[in-house]
């Protein structure tokens, strides 16, 4: 199997079908969570529901350098997330976080494997390989904390 296509299979488990590595992914973990529940702030941590914005912008930014455009993300906005105040927009982040993560992995089975060992961009980025790799692991750092959320919120 190409090194795309086990990126996109890796990136996929996380966020929207596996269970090999953490037992459970993105798409698992925030079905059963409402809009409440989401926005729900306990102490200094971050909402499900910021952590969920956050993830998905930078998928949402990294889908659009795979399409040929520019790099338009930047830390600073990564948990500028517009209220929630109701399940609609809440189903409406979700559903922007589970198309732009298949188009993602969509994506990633398309490239061709010599583009991985490309530059991202910028040369300060890495190549894309990295930043591929970046954000399958992120994407498992925050999910850790999102399970740890449902967790302190259910108790």
């Amino acid at each position: 199997m190409s090194s795309t296509l086990q990126l996109a299979k890796r990136f996929r488990e996380i966020l929207l079908d596996g269970d090999w590595i953490a037992n459970t992914n993105f798409k698992e973990q925030l079905s059963d969570v409402i809009w409440k529940q989401a926005t729900e702030k306990i102490g200094s941590l971050n909402t499900i529901a910021m952590l969920t914005f956050h993830i998905h912008y930078y998928i949402a930014g990294i889908v659009n350098v795979l399409e040929g455009g520019e790099l338009e993300i930047r830390d600073q906005y990564s948990f500028d997330l517009p209220p929630v105040e109701s399940q609609e927009q809440w189903e409406r982040l979700l559903n922007q976080l589970w198309n732009d993560a298949e188009k993602f992995a969509y994506l990633l089975e398309q490239m061709p494997e010599f583009r991985l060992d490309e530059i991202f961009t910028d040369e300060k980025y890495g190549t894309y390989r990295r930043n591929i790799d970046g954000m399958i692991e992120h994407s498992y750092y925050h999910l850790g904390q999102i399970s740890l959320i449902k967790k302190l919120l259910n108790n």
